[in-house]
């Protein structure tokens, strides 16, 4: 089914954030129009000051759009207003992060690290551990379940991350620059690892990157300028 067309996944339409107000206004998105499948990795590119982080903030719902529309999955969260009362429990259960950095807790290990947040929307604990093993299994980390973050490489760390942002099963996963710190090997090999997951977990998964090694893996790429955004086919290079 064209990704254009498919129900689920993320949905925005026209959406606008202005900073300030009269002579200091300063219009960060002016109308942004993305669609974002079940199962798809899209990236979204764009100079630094074009409105990424603007964008990736307003759909991680950790700041406001001034108006405009974004739908998950079949629910609409935000119509010129938000439409969930709880902001913190919609990120927390229904929307996926991977940083640059991991940002993983020192003082808990692997396991703890990914069970933490199904720990928290009320899984019990030894569900939420299973859960945990059973992406670290997939991400082909199992053997560190026990080990510190310390005591990981950069990439086993950024697998970690991606198994923690999996953990709550969201519809959507944001990527800020998941791949920037990573060699070109290392950098493949997490695209190849969100494109399973993707397809696996039938998440809708959206990669915010300047990294010029990864760019040809996406079949769709949203390009940022002054705001507004673009969308072109992408090269789609097999990852297998």
């Amino acid at each position: 089914m064209n990704p254009q067309t498919q129900p689920g996944g993320i949905l925005i339409e026209g959406l606008r954030k202005v900073y300030g107000s009269g002579d200091t206004a300063v219009e960060a998105l002016k109308h942004v129009n993305m669609r974002v499948s079940p199962g798809e990795v899209v990236g979204l590119v764009g100079p630094s000051g074009s409105g990424k982080s603007t964008l990736l903030k307003c759909l991680g719902a950790i700041i406001e759009p001034t108006s405009g529309k974004m739908t998950l999955g079949s629910d609409v969260i935000y119509d010129n207003g938000w439409k969930v009362k709880d902001l913190r429990e919609l990120r927390r259960d229904r929307i996926g992060f991977v940083f640059q950095a991991p940002y993983l807790i020192p003082f808990l290990d692997v396991t703890d690290n990914v069970a933490l947040l199904p720990m928290l929307a009320g899984l019990p604990n030894g569900k939420a551990r299973e859960r945990a093993l059973e992406l670290l299994k997939a991400l082909d980390v199992q053997h560190r379940a026990r080990a510190e973050p310390s005591q990981l490489s950069g990439g086993e760390q950024q697998r970690v991350s991606i198994a923690r942002a999996l953990a709550n099963k969201p519809p959507v996963i944001l990527a800020d620059e998941p791949t920037a710190p990573l060699d070109s090997e290392r950098a493949l090999g997490v695209m190849r690892i969100l494109n399973q997951m993707a397809r696996q977990a039938q998440t809708a998964i959206i990669v915010v990157t300047h990294d010029e090694k990864i760019i040809p893996t996406f079949k769709r790429i949203y390009h940022i300028r002054d705001g507004e955004t673009v969308e072109e086919a992408g090269e789609g290079r097999a990852l297998e």
